[in-house]
């Protein structure tokens, strides 16, 4: 059995509604406890209570105060879950099934992305535009943490992450698959819309504060930007990248792919 030290120092605790269902149903975490506040009676209980009694998951009641103790956020909707560590995806892996043959490849570069609130709002979109995966650098990055699961409303649960020392290689990786690697920048001078999006594709969004670095930018093959009407410039990179994840998923549409 399991001591209770390693069990904690191996796990992480889930809060919040949609990130502990989005878990159960992606099924791919092992769950050790469920946690729910006593007395708090709502319409997922009892679909939760079923799930866990066909995952043999231990449940326990507890007041909210120590539901919102065990998960340190005061953010828990009155339930939690103790569960292994997000499987992170090994990018030889990724990179071996982005493969343009198949599945068209549509992925997502987030360079420096440091809030999780943020990167939690790109996955999200992600998901619903259809993405193949996201890739993230070790440093610099949010990584994905419970409150990332928690900002993507469960949706980290379900998306393919890889988490890599170096960005640079890794979209090389991609490129020497045929995936066509464009960067968003505020200040280029193409336009998203205007390019070729039908195809293999990966988009790079940059950081809050700077950006994408300049290196990973001289390694895409375009820098693009989203045009835009008002006098400032201050579409922040979760809007920018759901802007720019929809614009592929629209052209993709009307392609016909």
């Amino acid at each position: 059995m399991m001591d209770n030290r390693k069990r904690t120092a191996q796990t992480e605790v889930l809060y919040g509604i949609h990130p502990v269902s989005e878990a159960l149903a992606a099924k791919r975490r092992r769950f050790f406890t469920i946690y729910i506040a006593a007395g708090k009676k709502v319409l997922w209980e009892a679909s939760l209570r079923k799930q866990a009694q066909l995952g043999r998951i231990p449940l326990t009641e507890m007041s909210l105060p120590e539901v919102n103790r065990v998960a340190g956020s005061p953010f828990t909707q009155g339930i939690a879950a103790r569960v292994g560590p997000y499987p992170v995806m090994e990018i030889n892996d990724m990179v071996m099934e982005a493969d343009p043959g198949g599945e068209l490849p549509f992925l997502l570069v987030a360079d420096g992305v440091m809030d999780p609130g943020n990167l939690g709002a790109l996955v999200r979109t992600g998901v619903c535009m259809g993405i193949s995966g996201i890739v993230v650098p070790k440093n610099r990055c949010a990584p994905p943490t419970p409150a990332v699961s928690r900002a993507s409303a469960g949706a980290l649960e379900h998306i393919r992450m890889a988490r890599v020392t170096n960005l640079v290689r890794a979209i090389q990786r991609f490129q020497e698959k045929g995936i066509w690697v464009y960067g968003l920048d505020p200040e280029a001078k193409t336009p998203l819309f205007s390019v070729d999006l039908d195809g293999p594709v990966a988009l790079v969004v940059g950081g809050e504060e700077k950006g994408i670095r300049p290196l990973v930018k001289r390694h895409c093959d375009a820098l693009v930007s989203i045009p835009q009407r008002g006098r400032l410039n201050s579409l922040n990179v979760s809007v920018a990248g759901g802007i720019a994840m929809y614009t592929v998923f629209q052209k993709r549409i009307r392609a016909g792919v």
